[in-house]
């Protein structure tokens, strides 16, 4: 029985490693369809790549650093079948698919920031940072919030009555992105033509809408395995979480189509709004919480991508710090409203706990991006040339467009 139960676990969170690996997909058409065409085979390969390098990163140091484990022993003992001194891991290989499903958030990370730095950025610097961050970076506050580590969860619990939640990652993993990605996006600087000297906005149109919201459907139906299947085990499956992940993603849909008069980028990433928004408190909120917390993100992205681009003068080619820094920081405060029992939630949070931590998060994240791209960008510099910048990051990197009979005439 006990093996039944295990091996039935290690397929409940392989089906969801497997639903967020293909979430990557999402994030490149997102990305593909935004960006103009001469840039978009290195939207695809960006992704890829930087999957690769994440999980080699992350199996290495990452998932220590994060759980204080490592991979360095034989397989017996990996599967479970073996036991080793110091080491004792789960039948079935329950802990090697644990380790998948966990790298798919670190690995989203570099994805975030890949929208953020489009068409302007350098290939090989970006997959340094793609190591470093998620080798050391998001696995430092990943332990801190997911593992206990160092103690800072029990402090938070002695000060504010309850630890800081984050069921699904709205602070650890999107608002951890997106705040990383605004100080990448700030030192990159903006894409030449994009603003005038006078300050005067371009506009610089999507390249592909279909494929733009075939990047928004593919995140949205894998999100479910990012949401539900965070319980990492069939016994903590809840239905609350899946049906407050959809109320989220509506209300983000309906907000964005208001707030964006119709604008179809708008609607399409305002479902992503509302699902970055209620990853923290998904297990804790009622339906209704979900929606409204969904449909405040909605209307937060649209607002605060206009301000971001046409006001800050920022630019964050697909959005990602409104997308994911905002709207993920919204989720984390959101968590400790909807979350109490006033308002219909489970209770067991606390605002302030929740104000708090998700505050320091981005300011943790913020702060590691500008260190991380600053050192990189004073030893190798992260920005295409300008002649390269004006060919494409497709002809200039990969010598290859998406279109290449049309390169011949």
């Amino acid at each position: 029985m006990s093996e039944g139960i295990t091996g039935t676990d290690v397929l409940f969170v392989l089906l969801g490693a497997i639903l967020v690996f293909a979430m990557h997909a999402g994030f490149a058409f997102l990305e593909v369809g935004t960006v103009r065409r001469k840039n978009q085979v290195n939207a695809l390969v960006k992704i890829l790549v930087d999957f690769s390098v994440s999980t080699v990163s992350y199996f290495i140091i990452g998932y220590s650093v994060a759980y204080g484990v490592d991979f360095l022993v034989n397989a017996a003992v990996l599967s479970g079948e073996a036991e080793a001194e110091g080491y004792a891991f789960a039948g079935n290989g329950y802990d090697l698919v644990k380790f998948f499903f966990l790298l798919t958030f670190a690995a989203a990370i570099p994805a975030i920031i890949s929208g953020g730095i489009a068409e302007r950025a350098k290939f090989w610097p970006q997959l340094a940072a793609t190591a470093i961050l998620t080798a050391l970076i998001y696995p430092f506050f990943e332990g801190i919030i997911w593992n206990g580590n160092f103690g800072l969860q029990e402090a938070i619990e002695n000060m504010f009555g309850a630890g800081f939640h984050d069921f699904a990652g709205s602070i650890v993993v999107h608002a951890v992105g997106g705040w990383i990605a605004l100080g990448a996006v700030i030192l990159l600087g903006a894409r030449r033509g994009r603003y005038t000297t006078e300050g005067r906005v371009i506009g610089i149109p999507p390249s592909n809408i279909p494929f733009l919201a075939l990047g928004s459907w593919i995140l949205c139906i894998g999100w479910f395995g990012f949401n539900v299947m965070s319980a990492q085990s069939i016994g903590g499956i809840s239905g609350l979480v899946a049906v407050n992940s959809l109320m989220a993603m509506v209300g983000g849909i309906i907000a964005a189509l208001i707030a964006g008069r119709n604008d179809p980028g708008f609607v399409h990433n305002g479902a992503l709004a509302g699902l970055v928004a209620v990853c923290a408190g998904s297990d804790i909120m009622h339906p209704l919480g979900a929606l409204a917390t969904g449909g405040i993100a909605g209307g937060l992205f649209v607002v605060a991508f206009t301000f971001c681009q046409n006001r800050l003068k920022v630019d964050d080619v697909l959005g990602v710090w409104p997308l994911h820094g905002l709207c993920g920081l919204w989720g984390g405060i959101a968590a400790g409203i909807f979350g109490l029992e006033a308002l219909g939630g489970l209770g067991g949070v606390s605002f302030v706990a929740q104000l708090v931590v998700s505050l320091l998060g981005c300011a943790y994240a913020l702060f590691a991006g500008f260190v991380v791209y600053g050192l990189l960008k004073a030893i190798s510099g992260i920005r295409l040339s300008q002649e390269d910048e004006f060919l494409g990051a497709d002809l200039s990197i990969h010598k290859i467009g998406a279109y290449p009979e049309e390169d011949l005439r």
